[in-house]
C-alpha cells in the first residue's frame, strides 16, 4: 500500500538548483486508472538539462511548483484496466517529474526493460544515449572510417557518442579539460584523446592527416564552438547541444564565409517530435542492448536519497566531477 505522503523534489521559483529545489513531502497517487500504471522510482540522474530548467533557461519552462526530473527508471506496482504490454514487477523508462517516490504515469509506450542492465544505467537511457544517436544522424551522412570531433567528451552524452561511433565503425575524437580523462576514454573506444586549447586546430590535422572531418559535437559553447569549427574540413558541421560555458556560439568569418562550415542546433525534445514512434521505439530498444551487454556504461559519481537533494545538486554543478549524480529513493 502506498503511503499517502511520498517524497519529492520541488521548486516553486527559478533560480539556482541547491537553493530553490529541495525534498517536500507530497501527496501520493490515486490508484491508476485506463491505460496507465503505478510505478515506484529506482533511479534517476541530474542531468545539465534539469539544472538548466530549474534555472529557468531551458527550452521550456513548467508551471510552478514543478517536480524536477526529466528522466529515470521505476519498477511496476500496480496496473490499471486494460494494461498488457507490462505487468507488476517490470521496470520501465519514466519522465516528466522523476524525481519522486511514486507516480501514475501513461501505459502507453512502455516496454520491459531487459534484466541484465543495471538500474543505473537504464535511468540515464532517454537522454544521453538518444542525443548522441542524433547527433550522429540528423546533421552528416557519416561512412565508416570518418572521423568526429566533440568536447566534453567526458559527460553521459560524450561516453555514449564514443561508444555509438565505435560500433558506427566511426573514428572519433574527445577534447577534454584534462589529461587525467585519457585512459578512461581511450577504454570507451575513443581513437584520440585531446586535451582543449588554441592549437587544437593544428593538434587534430597532423593527427588524423588526410582523414575525413565533417562533423564536430559541441556542448560548451563560446569560445570552444570556435575551436571545433577550425577543425572541420570544409564544408563541415557544427551542432551544438549544451551551453557549458554560459556564452554564446562563436564561429569566425574565415570557418563560415570561406570554408563552407555550418553551425546547427540540437535538442532532444524536437527529436523525439519528429521521430515516428516505430523508429524511437527502435532506437531505444538497441540502445537497451548496448546497456545491456555493458557497451555504454556511463560512470557514476555518487548517489543520493531524495531527502538530500540539495547535496545532490550542488554535487552536479561542481565543475570537476568524474561521472553522473543519481537521485535515488530514501531507505524504507
Amino acid at each position: 500500500m502506498i503511503s499517502p505522503r511520498m517524497k519529492a523534489v520541488q521548486f516553486s521559483q527559478f533560480g539556482v538548483p541547491p537553493e530553490v529545489a529541495g525534498p517536500v513531502e507530497y501527496p501520493a497517487p490515486p490508484a491508476p486508472g485506463p491505460g496507465e500504471i503505478a510505478v515506484a522510482l529506482l533511479c534517476s540522474p541530474v542531468n545539465p538539462a534539469d539544472l538548466l530548467l530549474i534555472h529557468g533557461l531551458y527550452g521550456v519552462r513548467p508551471p510552478l511548483p514543478a517536480l524536477g526530473g526529466l528522466e529515470g527508471v521505476a519498477r511496476v506496482t500496480a496496473l490499471g484496466p486494460d494494461v498488457t504490454q507490462v505487468k507488476v514487477g517490470d521496470r520501465v523508462l519514466i519522465g516528466g517529474g522523476t524525481w519522486r517516490e511514486h507516480m501514475i504515469t501513461s501505459a502507453q509506450g512502455k516496454f520491459p526493460l531487459p534484466e541484465g542492465a543495471p538500474s543505473e544505467q537504464l535511468a540515464m537511457l532517454t537522454v544521453n544515449p538518444p542525443t548522441a544517436w542524433g547527433l550522429l544522424h540528423d546533421h552528416v551522412t557519416l561512412e565508416p572510417g570518418d572521423w568526429v570531433i566533440q568536447n566534453a567528451a567526458n559527460s553521459g552524452v560524450g561516453t555514449s557518442l564514443i561508444v555509438l561511433a565505435r560500433h558506427l565503425g566511426l573514428r572519433s575524437i574527445a577534447v577534454v579539460r584534462r589529461d587525467d580523462l585519457a585512459p578512461q576514454l581511450r577504454e570507451l573506444g575513443a581513437d584520440l584523446v585531446l586535451v582543449d586549447g588554441p592549437d587544437l586546430r593544428e593538434r587534430v590535422r597532423a593527427a588524423i592527416g588526410t582523414g575525413r572531418l565533417r562533423l564536430g559535437i559541441d556542448a560548451v559553447a563560446g569560445e570552444a564552438t570556435l575551436r571545433i569549427g577550425a577543425c572541420l574540413d570544409n564544408g563541415g558541421v557544427v551542432v551544438n547541444y549544451g551551453l557549458m560555458s554560459g556564452q554564446p556560439c562563436m564561429l569566425s568569418g574565415r570557418e563560415l564565409i570561406f570554408r563552407g562550415v555550418r553551425l546547427e542546433g540540437f535538442w532532444l525534445a524536437k527529436w523525439f517530435a519528429r521521430t515516428t514512434p516505430a523508429e524511437i521505439a527502435r532506437v531505444v530498444a538497441k540502445l537497451a542492448g548496448l546497456l545491456a551487454d555493458r557497451s555504454i556504461e556511463v560512470p557514476i559519481a555518487a548517489k543520493y536519497p531524495l531527502s538530500r537533494a540539495r547535496e545532490a545538486l550542488e554535487h552536479a554543478a561542481r565543475e570537476r566531477r568524474d561521472g553522473k549524480i543519481l537521485l535515488v529513493p530514501d531507505p524504507a
